[in-house]
């Protein structure tokens, strides 16, 4: 009976397992693996497509940079066309523009250019006076007249030359190659009426074209004659052999030829230490002073 009063002991109840804690942690890590490689392929996704982006901007074959090469060779092409185009408009200025290749020595208020390319002695002299004849230069104006050979302006030695002038000025480095030839018009009532033919010539002092001007004084009128409209004939041969005569012009000291009635044939004036003026009017010679001292040029 005791052993019936002898109940077995229960079993001990065993630990409920935690299957649903741990499956939740599981997930969870699974989902935090999935999120964490969804969130680096995605990265890496974004960045490929970066990438690809980047490479398909700068590649030639994008519609884009097919423009700015096509943009870049037609500036390219206009650029070279206008350096050529410059370099071309450059060279023909340099022929054409002949009037501004020399200094001028005083202010002049007009100018005309002449074409003496192969002409004679005698018509290079004719083309000078039909100029001093028709000048249209205003009352008291000077117009100055460029001689050109083939739109290129002559220099002194070159004019002298073609003159077949017989001042020796050759080897002289001390008188300028640069002269004007210059028609004033001392009128004082009319334009149109013609004016006065006068040289200026330029030198570093009065000693170094004295001399040579005083040894072309013989042959002076014989080889400017034609410019300044005198004929050699038989009334005017024995100004081949006259002497000039000391004179002043302007106060300035003067060498003249005069005819046997005293009017001057030609003369030339040391307008100043630097400067001769070779002319047949005496108020042509005062206009090229007065523009010589007033230091006003062009």
């Amino acid at each position: 009976m005791e052993n019936d009063n002898l109940k077995p002991m229960p079993a001990q109840e065993k630990a409920p397992k935690k299957v649903g804690v741990v499956e939740t942690y599981a997930a969870d890590m699974t989902k935090t693996i999935e999120k964490a490689e969804g969130g680096m392929i995605r990265r890496i996704i974004k960045e490929q497509e970066e990438h690809e982006a980047i490479k398909k901007n700068v590649s030639p074959e994008s519609k884009r940079n097919k423009m700015f090469m096509l943009i870049g060779l037609v500036l390219i092409l206009a650029t070279f066309f206008i350096l050529v185009f410059l370099i071309t408009l450059r060279n023909q200025i340099s022929t054409v523009s002949v009037a501004q290749q020399t200094a001028p020595i005083i202010f002049t208020d007009q100018t005309q250019t002449e074409e003496i390319a192969g002409l004679s002695k005698d018509q290079i002299a004719q083309t000078i006076v039909d100029e001093v004849d028709a000048t249209n230069v205003k009352i008291g104006g000077v117009e100055r007249v460029y001689l050109t050979e083939n739109k290129k302006i002559i220099g002194l030695r070159r004019f002298l030359s073609l003159l077949q002038a017989n001042l020796g000025i050759s080897q002289n480095a001390f008188v300028d190659d640069n002269f004007l030839i210059g028609i004033a018009n001392e009128n004082t009532t009319s334009v149109g009426t013609g004016g006065s033919l006068f040289i200026l010539l330029k030198t570093r002092s009065f000693d170094d074209i004295f001399p040579a001007m005083q040894s072309w004084e013989s042959k002076m009128f014989s080889d400017l004659h034609g410019l300044f409209g005198v004929d050699i004939n038989a009334d005017t041969n024995y100004l081949l052999t006259k002497d000039f005569d000391n004179g002043v012009v302007d106060n300035k000291n003067a060498r003249i030829l005069h005819d046997s009635s005293g009017n001057v044939i030609l003369e030339y004036v040391f307008a100043d230490d630097n400067s001769v003026i070779i002319t047949n009017s005496d108020a042509a010679a005062k206009e090229a002073i007065l523009r010589l001292t007033s230091g006003q040029v062009k």
